[in-house]
């Protein structure tokens, strides 16, 4: 049985896939602001690796924990839906077998708690806020 990376047609595939979907996120006028200091071609890579591994492509990802990576960030839930609605757009765009994309978004939404303090699609800015002030008390408290 094909993997799903090899459905949606490989490396070829995914590759300028994934090149919009970065692209769109970083110009997007709601959440574009979230990678003002990222670099591009960074997110890029990393975004492809993780792709490609939940997708079955036998390709290992080198970026950090989704929480540490997004810990000191207060990303809202209304932030991290829109990322997911740019997701499935670009999905369906690039032609991807909907059963593959529902599982691809589906897999998504089970990191909702690694990269915002939002259970819903609601904005709680307090909530995003505690999360970064824990994450800056726990990086504080490990440096000994």
């Amino acid at each position: 049985m094909a993997s799903d990376f090899e459905r949606i047609g490989g490396e070829a595939a995914l590759r300028p896939l994934i090149d919009e979907f970065v692209d769109r996120c970083f110009d997007d006028m709601m959440i574009g602001f979230l990678f003002q200091r990222a670099s591009r071609d960074r997110v890029k890579r990393f975004e492809y690796e993780h792709a490609a591994a939940h997708l079955g492509a036998g390709v290992a990802y080198g970026g950090r924990d989704l929480r540490v990576a997004h810990g000191p960030h207060a990303i809202l839930g209304g932030q991290f839906a829109r990322r997911l609605h740019i997701l499935r757009e670009t999905l369906a765009k690039h032609g991807v077998p909907e059963d593959v994309a529902e599982r691809w978004l589906a897999y998504h939404e089970s990191l909702r708690g690694e990269v915002t303090a939002d259970p819903t699609s609601d904005c709680n800015p307090e909530a995003a806020e505690a999360r970064v002030r824990a994450f800056r008390a726990e990086r504080k408290g490990g440096r000994s």
